[in-house]
């Protein structure tokens, strides 16, 4: 493993390499936290899970809201697959993108803008319609204790949250519905766009709306989707072991 290798210099940004024996392909996997929160040392777990299917997995960090809106984020993880595409590694035409919650939305903006086949586990994809429809509800920072030292795979958000949700995407825009209405990536969505893999629970944090609309719009657009719904409330990495297996072989079906 390669730990804090400096792929941005002027921001200080880092990302962790982990190798297989073989490269059978490339993976970027993007941690969660609401674009506000999380680090990349979350993600070992998974990162060996996925090395142990012949991926070379890099794991970045990127800039946070408030201090750095939307598109920092976006921005740092199409440089990150800038990097790796550029690199000396066997990867050309195999890399791939896998990401939960705001990573999720994360790895989609890969997909859209980059054309790579990408998963999402409880992405963020409902943003301009969603806070638009919502005026009722009103936005509140979620105070669980410590939520946001647990690993990614231990959090679960016990269903839905419209008043974390509504916060924490206005958070990354701050409070700018003009500029959320840019950072919606459905206004991507076209026939450019990489093959979508798309999970989410189905009484969870995340609206089930985004997968629907994203789904619906890559079907127009000619672009390949699988949806996997999953029972519970559990969260991105919760259900890691229920959509593994299929996630993994959607990717590598679509290299």
């Amino acid at each position: 493993m390669i730990k804090d290798y400096v792929y941005d210099d002027k921001n200080q940004l880092t990302l962790d390499i982990y190798e297989p024996e073989t490269i059978e392909a490339a993976i970027i996997l993007i941690h969660g936290g609401g674009w506000f929160r999380g680090d990349k040392s979350k993600e070992t777990a998974l990162a060996e899970r996925l090395v142990s299917d012949g991926f070379l997995v890099v794991a970045p960090n990127y800039r946070l809201a408030p201090d750095h809106i939307f598109p920092a984020a976006m921005d740092d993880l199409l440089a990150v697959y800038d990097w790796l595409a550029a690199s000396d590694y066997p990867v050309k035409g195999k890399i791939t993108a896998l990401g939960s919650s705001a990573g999720g939305n994360l790895s989609i903006e890969l997909a859209l803008q980059r054309g790579i086949p990408a998963a999402s586990w409880s992405g963020i994809i409902d943003l301009y319609d969603w806070v638009q429809q919502h005026p009722e509800v009103v936005a509140a920072m979620n105070q669980k204790p410590d939520f946001d030292k647990q690993a990614s795979g231990k959090i679960d958000q016990d269903g839905a949250n419209d008043a974390f949700y509504k916060w924490f995407v206005l958070n990354y825009v701050n409070q700018d519905e003009a500029l959320l209405k840019q950072a919606d990536p459905m206004s991507r969505a076209s026939d450019k766009s990489g093959p979508l893999f798309l999970a989410n629970s189905l009484h969870e944090l995340v609206p089930l709306t985004g997968v629907y609309k994203l789904q619906s719009q890559s079907a127009e657009n000619g672009v390949p989707s699988e949806v996997k719904l999953i029972p519970g409330t559990v969260h991105g990495e919760g259900y890691a072991d229920i959509a593994y297996s299929s996630t993994i072989q959607f990717l590598k079906d679509n290299l």
